[in-house]
């Protein structure tokens, strides 16, 4: 895959994803997309800058991986892959339909690039970790991403994780933080208070970045970051928006797990589509 360099190039493959995921998720009547919303600028910049693969091979071993913990987010590894040339972008027009390999939650044994089958919260990041170990043990140069919920933090699995990537001394794995403060519950704080959160993982033995999660300069720089680390795993906690790019959608948690009728659907692609055409 050749890599875009330009950051308003990469805006502008954001925007076709966000609506590509918007378009799915009205189409079938069903889906997730406040949290696939969120972290379209980091899976952005992950597929079309940051990562090493190949789409006409795509279990080529030494391939970068891409683990979608928050699995619900489908429609967002759904719309990277459909760009990344995985499969034709009219198949995501079957998501979660009878039959189709876009189901609700991604599902490894039936669509190329999907690693791992995952949807149940909690257990990417020790996936993760062991896909990581691997390497170092076979001494592969491939690097492990890892997309977190931050309300998936609630897991105790996650932890147990974060530990022993630290212990094993990781510095291949990255994990990333959709960090919108938004779950199905509401306000993250208020169901299960995490901050102070960078304070968390620093005493876990992570190398911690912070970032704006919409800012694609700093999603770059701080992949760049990771490159550099050393004998430690970087997770970086990115500052988002739930629904970000849809204005009726954005930081209303109501929105987690519901799709949009007509009428917004139509508001909905004419905002992305006027940001595309800028």
């Amino acid at each position: 895959m050749e890599k875009i360099t330009k950051i308003d190039q990469l805006q502008k493959r954001a925007e076709e994803i966000r609506y590509d995921i918007v378009s799915m998720i009205a189409e079938t009547g069903s889906g997730h997309p406040g949290g696939s919303l969120s972290g379209v600028d980091i899976g952005t910049v992950l597929f079309f800058n940051e990562m090493n693969y190949d789409p006409h091979n795509p279990t080529r071993e030494e391939r970068d991986r891409f683990i979608l913990s928050k699995g619900h987010a489908a429609p967002l590894l759904y719309a990277l892959l459909a760009h990344a040339s995985y499969f034709e972008r009219s198949e995501l027009k079957t998501l979660r339909k009878y039959k189709s390999r876009l189901q609700g939650h991604p599902a490894s044994l039936m669509l190329p690039g999907v690693e791992v089958s995952t949807g149940s919260l909690g257990q990417g990041l020790s996936i993760s970790c062991g896909i990581a170990l691997s390497g170092k043990m076979d001494k592969k140069n491939y690097r492990v991403y890892t997309l977190l919920g931050d309300g998936e933090l609630d897991e105790g699995q996650v932890w147990e994780a974060a530990m022993f990537a630290s212990h094993k001394k990781l510095d291949n794995l990255c994990a990333i933080v959709d960090r919108n403060r938004l779950q199905i519950d509401g306000d993250t704080e208020k169901v299960m208070a995490l901050e102070p959160l960078k304070a968390k993982w620093d005493a876990f033995g992570w190398h911690t970045i912070l970032i704006d999660g919409h800012n694609i300069s700093d999603i770059l720089d701080a992949f760049e970051e990771f490159h550099s680390v050393k004998n430690k795993p970087t997770v970086i906690l990115a500052k988002t928006v739930k629904g970000k790019g849809v204005s009726f959608m954005e930081n209303i948690a109501g929105w987690h797990g519901k799709a949009p009728d007509r009428e917004q659907t139509e508001q909905a692609l004419k905002e992305i589509k006027a940001r595309m055409d800028a």
